[in-house]
């Protein structure tokens, strides 16, 4: 019988933290949209939203987001739940992502463009980076075992939403502060954007191989493809190539390759 690490207290401590910070990234939408407090994600974005658009459904994601990551900081504030390594790991960078997503809210309802940017871009990182860092620990969590259902799957796909809408963001507040460069058309930068994105999708889930990263990116390269099929096909054709291309490649990634690590 393997015996379970038990928390100690500086670690209970830090489990709280991301259980009040996943609290926070759910309330905080939720009282705005009630409190009518500054500007809807949508308004914010109609503002910029010239070059590169995303059909509104795709949001709707948040829903599966948002309930992954009460399940996640649910879980391991638990007293029963060990301590396992990337529960340590990642508890501290999926705090400050939470917190940030929640940040991001109020930044947009103030319509702080520019720092909506910096806040967007921060929580991506805080996720991706850990991440990166323990691709082998995640590569190595079996299929049956908890932490990769609980943990990797919760914040495996909120990386990957982020990854579709850091870029957007940033192009939304290029085009609507008129700071797009002209090396390109505003055209063109969003197809660069859909591309850069798929291509970091496809490392990203290469070194995870985890189709949760994946499956959010293409789920708004085609909301790109919705949105834009009429207006900019060679956009929106661009962006459903993408989302196929990236389905695919993680699809043979993750299943079709060994994991590459030995368990221990």
């Amino acid at each position: 019988m393997i015996a379970i690490e038990r928390p100690t207290p500086a670690q209970r401590t830090r489990r709280l933290a991301v259980l009040a910070a996943a609290v926070f990234a759910v309330i905080v939408p939720i009282v705005q949209a009630l409190g009518g407090f500054g500007l809807s994600q949508a308004e914010f974005a109609a503002d910029g939203n010239q070059t590169l658009r995303v059909a509104g459904y795709a949001f709707s994601i948040w829903s599966l987001l948002y309930l992954g990551t009460l399940i996640y900081a649910g879980r391991q504030a638990l007293p029963q739940t060990g301590e396992s390594m990337l529960i340590n790991r990642m508890g501290w960078p999926s705090a400050v992502a939470f917190f940030g997503i929640g940040f991001w809210i109020i930044m947009a309802a103030m319509n702080l463009k520019a720092a909506s940017v910096l806040v967007i871009f921060a929580s991506l990182l805080a996720l991706l980076l850990p991440m990166l860092a323990n691709a082998r620990a995640i590569r190595a969590t079996g299929t049956t075992e908890r932490d990769r259902w609980f943990l990797i799957w919760p914040l495996a796909a909120l990386a990957g939403w982020l990854t579709v809408a850091s870029p957007l963001n940033l192009i939304t507040v290029a085009t609507a502060f008129e700071a797009l460069p002209a090396a390109l058309s505003p055209t063109g930068w969003a197809v660069l954007a859909v591309v850069a994105t798929t291509l970091v999708g496809i490392g990203v889930t290469w070194a995870l191989r985890t189709m949760a990263y994946p499956l959010p990116i293409a789920w708004g390269l085609v909301g790109a493809f919705v949105a834009e099929q009429e207006i900019k096909p060679v956009l929106a054709f661009t962006a459903l190539a993408a989302a196929f291309v990236l389905v695919v490649a993680g699809v043979i990634v993750t299943f079709g390759l060994r994991r590459g690590v030995e368990r221990r």
